[in-house]
Formats: structure tokens, sequence, C-alpha cells
């Protein structure tokens, strides 16, 4: 197998020094960005991106962790969105197939009008994904439901209806999307804040960034601007327009209204399949999942507004009360608090429309927009995982109607592998790896070459693999290690809390970089603190 390529931080920086001219300079290091800069290197642009934190250190690490059409979207009337999704799913896991793989989910019914009701829905998704579908709708009696549910709350059940979408590792598959992109030949770098915008009369001619561990600054000469950081985007946006505050033009006006969506992890068996569990309409009206994923149970979400945008957003005590308690009207066994494993918090960047005040999230739109200022910063907002390849080419799209680049080989990403992907096949298995390497895929006999492969620091976790992270997956601190490489903060905080003095020791060996271990400390408390506060 080829050698991967170096992260070695040095070597990026010092790419970064050469006074280039880039076709693309994109800000954000999340499912978005790294979408645009995997698409625009791939049809030969030459590229750059950089990300103030981590990359996937925001939205992009904390989602339900589902490659889905959309139900619900379904249910409100939004059969484009859902088209496109489903369309999108299938095409995402064929390319990361060790990333992302289908994923079989119960909607138990304890109502007698639940089953015919879900199950022609469910069939009508069925219908609209059509040779993208991944499995048929099934109705099931009371005991079929629980066979498949073995956690599944027996009392005054009825049945249930089985349907398919699929599941992934969000942080690791931006990470793929990251290292695809470079092989292709873009330079992306973590741990570097665009600063400021460049003009040349009066237009967008690049942008200047600070590398986070130096402070040293860098200036980048690039034809187009890509604003694609999220929640965060109106902040470029405001640089934007006061740049431009003489030409006459009104204030710059938010775009974004976040939601916030809370997730908590409990052991396996609160569910005791292999199966995930949905309610469609909770007694609020949201939906409720219960997802196994890496050996524990993702129990969420919630969608409360949010005027703030902290990186690390706390749950409010209400969000974390509703999943309980409406986890325990669906569960055998009822989670409490003190069954937490961990929880997080992502902000949704829901598209905020100009007459509306942003207040009621649930009604703000999924989709994606992009648009260019009159100087010509291309910003790109909203949408989810699943839809991220199709957002990466309508901001290329966009990029060209407005001259800022030429159209060049659209749909080139559409059949193009991951990294990791095996040559020659169409689904990956983990059957036979060890606990933690199957996220890997063909990258896995690499790791295990590497000193310390044996040497487990716990199930999941070798000291090879936060080696590998270090020289080829752009690992600096603990975190990136154990929130990101590894996912064992979002399974298990307390777990990753005991781990990162050693992590921290072996990311210094290689790297020579401070691995920030008592940030990681104050930040794993975080992640299993009991919230007190209301929103």
């Amino acid at each position: 197998m080829t050698e991967p390529l170096s992260t070695q931080r040095n070597s990026l920086v010092s790419r970064l020094s050469h006074d280039l001219a880039y076709d693309i300079a994109i800000v954000g290091g999340g499912a978005t960005g790294l979408g645009v800069a995997l698409d625009a290197a791939a049809r030969g642009f030459r590229v750059v991106l950089v990300e103030s934190d981590d990359f996937a250190k925001g939205t992009s690490s904390r989602a339900t962790k589902l490659v889905h059409g959309g139900v619900r979207y379904l249910a409100q009337g939004n059969i484009s969105l859902v088209r496109e999704a489903l369309r999108e799913r299938t095409t995402l896991l064929h390319n990361a197939p060790h990333l992302a793989q289908p994923l079989a989910f119960v909607v138990p019914s304890y109502q007698w009008w639940e089953i015919p009701f879900y199950g022609a829905g469910l069939t009508a998704y069925d219908l609209l994904a059509g040779k993208s579908g991944l499995g048929k709708t099934e109705f099931l009696g009371r005991q079929g439901t629980l066979d498949l549910l073995p956690g599944a709350l027996p009392d005054g059940l009825i049945g249930g209806v089985k349907y398919w979408d699929g599941q992934f590792n969000d942080a690791r598959l931006a990470l793929a999307l990251a290292r695809t992109a470079a092989t292709h030949g873009a330079l992306l770098l973590n741990y570097c804040r665009a600063t400021e915008l460049r003009y040349e009369g009066g237009r967008i001619s690049g942008l200047v960034c600070e590398d986070v561990l130096t402070e040293k600054s860098y200036s980048i000469r690039s034809r187009c601007v890509v604003n694609a950081t999220g929640v965060w985007v109106d902040a470029l946006r405001e640089k934007d327009g006061a740049a431009n505050a003489n030409d006459g033009r009104r204030p710059t006006k938010p775009m974004v209204a976040p939601s916030q969506g809370v997730h908590i992890v409990v052991d396996r068996e609160f569910l005791g399949g292999d199966v995930g569990l949905m309610v469609p309409k909770t007694a609020d009206g949201r939906v409720l999942f219960a997802v196994p994923w890496l050996g524990k149970v993702i129990l969420g979400t919630t969608d409360t507004p949010r005027h703030d945008l902290p990186r690390e957003p706390l749950a409010f005590k209400d969000e974390v009360d509703f999943i309980l308690r409406e986890s325990g009207r669906y569960l055998r066994r009822a989670p409490t608090r003190a069954d937490i494993k961990s929880i997080w918090v992502g902000l949704r960047p829901l598209v905020k429309p100009q007459d509306d005040d942003g207040e009621n999230t649930k009604v703000l739109s999924r989709e994606h927009t992009v648009l260019v200022s009159r100087s010509g910063l291309v910003t790109v907002t909203g949408g989810k995982w699943t839809t991220y390849r199709a957002m990466a080419e309508d901001v290329l799209d966009r990029c060209a109607t407005k001259q800022l680049i030429e159209r060049r080989n659209k749909g080139v990403t559409t059949r193009l592998r991951l990294v990791g992907v095996p040559a020659g096949i169409s689904e990956f298995t983990s059957i036979g790896l060890p606990e933690g390497l199957h996220s890997y895929g063909a990258e896995q006999l690499l790791v295990q070459a590497l000193p310390g492969a044996t040497h487990w620091l716990c199930p999941g976790l070798s000291e090879a693999m936060v080696r590998f992270a270090a020289r080829h997956e752009y690992a600096v601190t603990v975190e990136d290690m154990l929130a990101r490489r590894s996912r064992m903060l979002f399974l298990d905080a307390g777990l990753a809390a005991s781990l990162a003095p050693q992590v921290g020791a072996l990311l210094m060996q290689e790297t020579g970089l401070p691995p920030k271990v008592a940030d990681f400390l104050t930040l794993a408390k975080q992640y299993l603190q009991v919230p007190v506060h209301s929103s």
C-alpha cells in the first residue's frame, strides 16, 4: 500500500509561506468547507483551506451520526430535499464504506393508528429512494419489534415499523475528506485563523491568516474566497461589509439562526441490539432517536434556539430532562443522569429568512444557501452532513456563474472513493479487525505496522493509532486525538480523561508541540457535566 501523505506541521506551514496564487481559498474546516476543498481539488483547481481550530471541531463532529434522507422533511412536504438527500446517502455509503454503513431503525407503536400511519410514510420514503434504497420497509408485530429492540418498553407495545437509513463516523469522515483533498494537491491547515480579507479594486483577492500555534501571519492570494464557517459565517460577512462600508450598502444582516442539538450517550444495554429506535413525534413534536454507535447508544436530539455562538456550548437542564424523560417512555429501563457517559452539544446553522426573528428553529430551512457579496465573498451555510457533496457542487457552480473561476468537470466526486477505501470493493467489513481499527479501512495495516500496535491504551485505542494520527491525520492536541481521531470523549468522557496524560506524552514525542493535556481535562469535565440552568 502507498504510504499516506505526511501532515507534519512544519511542512504544511512552509507551503503556506510560499507566495502562490490559489484559485480557491476556503475558510472553515467542517463538512461544508472540506467538501468544497475536495471537489475543487479533484477538478484540478489550486486550493488552500484554513481552519481556526481542528477540522470538524464544531457542528461537524456533533451530528446524530445518521446519513439520512430526512423522514421528517417528507412529512413537511419537502420532497426535493428528501430526494437529494437519499441520492447523496447512496453516494456517501459508496465512497466511504469504512466510515458509513446502512442501519436499520424501528418505529415502535403503542397506539393502533401508528403502524399504518408511519408505515405509509416510510413506504413512500422507500419509493422516493428507488434504486438508492437500502432495504424494504417492514411491518412488525409485538414480538418482532422486541426481537429487534430488546430494550424497548414492552408495556402497551402493539408492534412497529422497520426501515433503513445510514450511519457514519462524522469526525473521521471529515478527516477523510481533508486527507483525500490533500492527495489531489490541496493545502489544508488546522489551527490557522483567517483574520482579514484582502481586496484589489473593491474585489476579494485573498485573505490574511494567522498560525494559532505560533501567532505568525501569512498572506494568501486567491481568485475566490469561500466562507464555509457554519454557524459563524456572519462574522466573516460582517468583516466584508465593514471593508466596503462606503459603497452605500445597508449593514450586513445576519443569515444564520443557530439551533442547539444535545446528545446523551449511555451504555449499549439500554437498547440491547444493533437496530436504532426512532420516535417521529414526541410530546412536543420533536423527533427522538436512540442510536447504537461504536458500542454505546446515543439519545437525542433537541432543537433549541441560541443567540450566542460558543465553541463548546453547554446543554441546558430542560434539554437533558427532555431527552431522559422521553427516552424513558420508550425504553424498558429508563436512563437517569447517573447513567450518562457523555453529553455533547452542537450548533446547527439554520438559514434565517429575512423577516424571521429566529425564535422557532423547527420551521427554519434545513437546506443550504449560497450567497455572493458584491465584493465577491462566497458564503455557504445551512444544509446537513448527508448532502455535503451536493453543497460543494452548488458552491462551485455559483463561483463559476459569478466568473470567479471557470467551469470544470462537474460530478468528479460522485464516484470518488475517499482515503482508506480498499481498491475494488463495494462494501467494507470490520469482521476480524481489532476494536477501533475498522474506521481506518485499508489503512489499518499501516497503523498496525507502527510502534505500539499491540500496546492498547484501552479497548479501541492503541499507541500506534496515536502515532498515526500525529503523522498522517493532522492531530496536534490530546483533544484532536481523543475527541475526533478516536471518539472516546464522545463515548465515555471519564475514560477519555484518564487516558489524556498517556496520549499527551505520545503526541509530544511525535510532534514536539504542546498537547494541552490540562485543557482537555477541563473539557472532559464539561462532557460529564449535569446541567443546572434552564434555557
